[in-house]
């Protein structure tokens, strides 16, 4: 069976950040359905999953046309009153029967969509991976980004984020370890500005571990991508010092006690997390770019004070 997703990632639109409460409240998205939060090692909600119908065609690297009927899981989640994600999967299966079959079979079975006529779940699987997101086509992204819109458009929220910078999208895959015995890893890559993928093979079937950590990479993929981008902004641009400080600050107030890669997740998918530290290597881009922040703070502060001692 093939499990796949995709998880957008970006600033929630408020000036502020939100308290623990309050954001429980803005992800109350379904009536009698519970709101998940944890307050250590940081603040973090997430909303009650949410089902998606879809009658659609698969994507595939061949062209080939199969056909796919089932549900999608989708839910949003917040971390540290500032970062909103949606983030969307399924796991795709050859159906028994070999034709339609009535909605409540699909409801029955939430998160799964059922092929009609034969398929190869690689092809599927690399067509996902490389999708150009063409009309009719399983689309698991554009519920994410729905989910996302609809949080964003809440009245409690003001809409004067601290700072502009764009969502990145992760789009993943899961692919079964042909030996138990397999520790899980995983292969990412940086597709553009805005895309990135993964590429993993576990030999467990632990969905929600396999979702929390991709939800945290893609946590972690936006917060080095936006400071590095601030960073780039700042700095470069024309300015006294203390100016191109202050065009950081908000990087400095929202994102910088952010970074805690790893804090929540199933011991059975570290390894995953711990290959990607080795290379690419995150956290240590991460700290390269908080020193020369705090570097660029400590010049500032040295030419102020040899300012105003003359």
């Amino acid at each position: 069976m093939l499990t796949l997703g995709e998880v957008h990632t970006g600033l929630l639109q408020n000036s502020t950040s939100l308290s623990l409460d309050d954001t429980m409240r803005l992800l109350d998205l379904m009536v009698g359905e519970r709101v998940r939060r944890s307050e250590r090692p940081i603040a973090y909600a997430v909303s009650p999953d949410q089902l998606t119908g879809i009658d659609c065609q698969l994507p595939t690297r061949t062209g080939s046309r199969v056909r796919g009927v089932g549900t999608v899981v989708s839910h949003a989640a917040v971390t540290g009153g500032h970062v909103l994600q949606g983030s969307t999967y399924t796991r795709i299966g050859r159906a028994a029967a070999n034709r339609r079959l009535v909605w409540s079979h699909y409801l029955s079975r939430p998160g799964q969509v059922e092929t009609i006529g034969k398929v190869d779940a690689r092809d599927v699987g690399r067509g996902f991976l490389g999708a150009i997101d063409p009309p009719n086509v399983l689309n698991v992204g554009a519920v994410s980004a729905r989910l996302m819109d609809a949080v964003q458009q809440a009245s409690r929220l003001d809409r004067r984020p601290p700072f502009r910078t764009q969502r990145t999208r992760l789009r993943w895959l899961v692919l079964p370890a042909a030996d138990s015995d397999t520790e899980p890893h995983g292969t990412f890559r940086v597709e553009s500005a805005t895309l990135r993928t993964l590429e993993l093979t576990v030999s467990h079937d632990d969905i929600p571990a396999i979702v929390a950590l991709c939800e945290d990479l893609a946590l972690h993929d936006w917060l080095l991508t936006t400071l590095l981008s601030l960073i780039e902004a700042s700095l470069t641009g024309p300015g006294t010092r203390a100016q191109k400080i202050d065009r950081l600050r908000p990087a400095i107030d929202c994102l910088l006690h952010l970074w805690m890669p790893a804090a929540r997740l199933d011991e059975a998918v570290l390894p995953v997390w711990q290959a990607l530290e080795r290379r690419p290597g995150f956290t240590r881009q991460w700290q390269s770019s908080v020193n020369r922040i705090r570097d660029q703070v400590t010049l500032s502060t040295i030419a102020l004070l040899e300012a105003s001692s003359n």
